[in-house]
């Protein structure tokens, strides 16, 4: 038996070569990642970890928590805690640190790193061992700066350039004094680092004379542990925390570990879909190799050979077809792997230096899924093959399926379907959260359901198409008749393409439809005319509102100023507005009370007057920061949104509770309205700043926008592996049908039927099919989509279902160039 599966694999190479390319795809793709994955994550971990090399024990402020009344605040490490560090036995040096979010415009005034990865830091003394020189000296005072290497080669800065860089107030114009090297991980990803000397770094990010870290160099032969025990003896107990310089690197590295963890997962999942997809190909090449077979495999019953062993023969092709899937598929994926990092690096991300990593768990996972999912894949046609009976072998065809087991499929199928209807419905009516399990869960069973039910569907689907294929005369007849002919192989092939369209289109709907959503909430909540914000999150200093409002285009200005608090034990931010103009520039619907803010009197949103079972009238006590207490009365209570919500109170009676305020971001209306050459003046008034970006509506709407479009992107790019997999399904079925029907195709030349006409009819019979696929995969999409929305319209008053028209039809379209691309090769 085993050299009759040899043999049956080698007569059948040109047959299995499709299915032995759709398994290859989804071991790439699962070897590949964990390739990427793995190779990133050990680039960054080493990188990182020589961070670390001059650090022995890093001492950091202790967080203080929220008690009754209190707010929690972070004491301070001063210049007295520098030196009781540097004095302990078995310290040899001590570096104070202080960071903070700088910007860097390169030479056409544009921001260097993203924002988010725009950082600053101080350089400790003349020659800091943290930070190498590469050129030029040490920076003195507010007029020289240090840049990193990469960020100079980036933007073309050198030695006694004049750099623009903002931190948190006015732009400055410092000369560069030198260019370092550096480990930093932001500085790999693509960002900045600008070095101050180390009082103007404390001045320009608001802690003169404090840190936000002390690294302790150890002396030769004191022990990390020792010198950590020894600053714990001498440091004030309570107030700061200690941390070995290994153990630090240790959890740096599974921070990065766990940051990949979820581009892994991300990424798997649609591994996994690839090969979900494939094991449609794998059954339905099997099947029909089983068809094709039944003499043979009667034959081999008639002489002796038992059910298990007709069975075990299969499922050896199965694992030789597998394992030289998995094999090519390895190879193929670190390749993918290698080329992945190649391409991080041509669109601009800079990822350290380090060797390709390919582990043993690399090589086992791809080895296992891809003889794993193609032995399972031909288990039910092994199975069948097995009750094929010795007098078959008498007969040219095998019995068809029965009425019964048809009957018992139509069953199976529209009770998975019901249930999946059913407890997806059920979790629409649920909240966004808990909804989600329930969701998942009925979206898999109605996939099961209608992937059972698809051979019932094609017949009144395919049949809809029959008036167009009229218009083919002979040859539209028959490939309509060709693919109702054998349900399940019509449905199997349809069902692989129907998975990727279900998946692209549901995303596609749900995209959409959360574009309008925010469109409409940027509309509806804001009547101003432009939002300011730092780049990067970060706040903005009270500088910019006084700014903004002595600009002459400039009517009225609101900063909006986030500060903690304890109200009834509990922890609440408070939001600072300006009371007299924030009604001019928010849209809020109001439903109890007046929209009346100042002096003593805030609005609340809707869901934390829930919350307090406030309402309008009602009075609470609320602890500042400062610790110092405040009676305050509930004005009106507002709808929230995700853009505006919170408890809104006047900045003249916030600010006397807080030290270094800072401005979340400032609303701005305008005399003339939103224009280029108003905007022109307001980032003349501030200085062109690149820290600062000055929004309207529209942009506030695009830079969402934009986060989706790469978003969906990204996704359309790895649903497509699927949608390849589903093309050779196609071709594979489509080439071993007409391999069957070779008698019945050679008899319609004799009685006249020309090439072209053949050609025509298995072109068509493939673009049915593909179509038939298509139209299911759009439908289950968008009632999915729907239904993901109802959940997301829990979170977001002004979601609503978009349908993309537009989109759909393209879907369709691509439906229907795979099927006349896969028809090629077969016709």
């Amino acid at each position: 038996m085993f050299r009759t599966a040899l043999r049956n694999v080698s007569a059948h190479k040109a047959r299995l070569l499709m299915t032995v390319l759709a398994v290859m795809l989804g071991v790439a793709f699962v070897s590949g990642t964990l390739v990427f994955t793995n190779t990133i994550s050990d680039a960054f971990q080493k990188s990182s970890a020589k961070g670390f090399d001059h650090v022995d024990v890093a001492v950091e402020a202790k967080y203080q928590k929220s008690r009754g009344d209190r707010v929690g605040r972070t004491p301070e490490l001063t210049q007295a805690t520098l030196d009781k560090s540097v004095r302990v036995p078995g310290a040899a040096s001590a570096i104070g640190v202080v960071h903070g979010f700088t910007a860097i415009a390169d030479k056409d005034g544009k921001l260097i790193g993203g924002g988010f990865r725009s950082e600053g830091g101080n350089y400790w003394g003349d020659k800091d061992p943290r930070y190498p020189l590469a050129d030029g000296t040490a920076p003195h005072g507010e007029g020289q700066v240090l840049i990193d290497s990469e960020t100079a080669r980036r933007a073309g800065y050198k030695v006694g350039d004049t750099v623009r860089i903002s931190v948190d107030g006015p732009v400055l114009t410092p000369t560069v004094s030198g260019v370092f090297t550096t480990d930093d991980g932001n500085v790999a990803a693509g960002g900045s680092l600008a070095l101050f000397d180390t009082a103007t770094a404390q001045r320009l990010f608001g802690k003169p004379g404090t840190y936000d870290e002390i690294d302790v160099k150890a002396k030769a032969g004191t022990s990390q542990t020792a010198l950590k025990a020894q600053l714990d003896e001498a440091l004030p107990k309570g107030s700061t925390e200690t941390t070995t310089g290994t153990r630090l690197a240790d959890d740096q590295a599974r921070a990065i570990s766990s940051s990949m963890s979820s581009m892994k997962q991300g990424l798997l999942v649609f591994a996994g879909i690839a090969l979900f997809v494939g094991t449609f190909i794998i059954a339905n090449t099997f099947t029909m190799l089983v068809a094709q077979r039944t003499k043979e495999l009667a034959l081999l019953r008639a002489v002796g050979a038992s059910r298990r062993q007709v069975t075990r023969s299969v499922l050896i092709e199965a694992f030789l077809v597998g394992t030289v899937a998995a094999v090519t598929g390895l190879v193929a994926g670190i390749g993918i792997g290698a080329g992945l990092r190649s391409l991080l690096g041509s669109l601009g991300a800079t990822v350290p230096d380090g060797p390709l990593v390919i582990t043993p768990g690399t090589v086992a996972a791809a080895l296992a899924v891809g003889i794993l999912v193609t032995m399972l894949a031909a288990w039910l046609p092994g199975r069948r093959a097995a009750k094929i009976p010795p007098v078959a072998a008498m007969s040219s065809v095998h019995a068809k399926a029965t009425t019964k087991s048809l009957v018992l499929r139509n069953t199976l199928g529209a009770l998975f379907s019901a249930a999946g209807v059913a407890v997806v419905l059920a979790a629409t009516t649920m909240d966004g959260d808990s909804g989600q399990a329930p969701m998942g869960l009925g979206a898999v069973l109605l996939i099961i359901g209608v992937f059972i039910l698809t051979p019932l569907l094609s017949r009144p689907l395919i049949a809809a198409a029959a008036p167009v294929l009229r218009v083919f005369g002979v040859s539209g007849r028959l490939a309509r008749q060709n693919s109702v002919r054998n349900p399940r192989r019509t449905a199997a092939t349809a069902s692989a393409l129907m998975i990727g369209l279900t998946l692209i289109t549901g995303m596609t709907v749900m995209a959409g439809s959360l574009q309008h959503a925010i469109d409409k909430m940027a509309s509806s909540a804001l009547r101003a005319d432009y939002v300011v914000s730092m780049a990067n999150g970060n706040g903005l200093s009270p500088d910019v509102d006084r700014k903004l409002r002595a600009t002459e285009v400039v009517t009225a200005t609101s900063p909006l100023r986030n500060a903690p608090s304890r109200i009834d034990g509990e922890t609440e931010y408070l939001t600072g507005v300006n009371g007299s103009a924030i009604g001019s520039l928010t849209d809020l619907k109001v439903d109890d009370g007046s929209f009346t803010v100042g002096g003593t009197r805030v609005v609340v949103d809707d869901k934390t007057a829930e919350s307090h079972h406030w309402s309008a009238g009602s009075g609470f006590t609320v602890s500042y920061e400062d610790g110092r207490k405040q009676h305050l009365t509930v004005s009106g209570v507002y709808e929230g949104n995700q853009m505006i919500r919170g408890i809104m109170l006047d900045n003249t009676t916030l600010a006397p509770h807080q030290s270094g305020p800072t401005d979340m971001q400032v609303m701005v209306k305008t005399a003339d309205g939103a224009s280029g050459a108003t905007k022109d003046r307001l980032v003349e008034a501030l200085g062109s700043n690149p820290a600062i970006k000055i929004q309207d509506k529209k942009d506030i709407s695009n830079d969402i926008a934009q986060m989706f479009t790469l978003m969906l992107n990204m996704l359309y790019g790895l649903l497509a592996m699927a949608v390849i997999v589903a093309v050779l399904g196609v071709i594979n079925t489509l080439a071993m049908s007409v391999f069957e029907r070779s008698q019945e195709i050679g008899m319609l030349r004799a009685i006249g039927l020309d090439r072209k006409g053949i050609k025509r009819m298995v072109r068509l019979e493939s673009l049915v099919i593909a179509l038939f696929g298509g139209v299911l995969g759009v439908g289950l999409g968008v009632f999915f989509g729907w239904a993901a929305g109802q959940l997301l319209g829990t979170k977001m008053p002004t979601y609503e279902l978009v349908l993309p028209w537009a989109r759909m039809a393209v879907f369709l379209l691509l439906a229907a160039a795979v099927g006349v691309l896969a028809a090629l090769w077969p016709a």
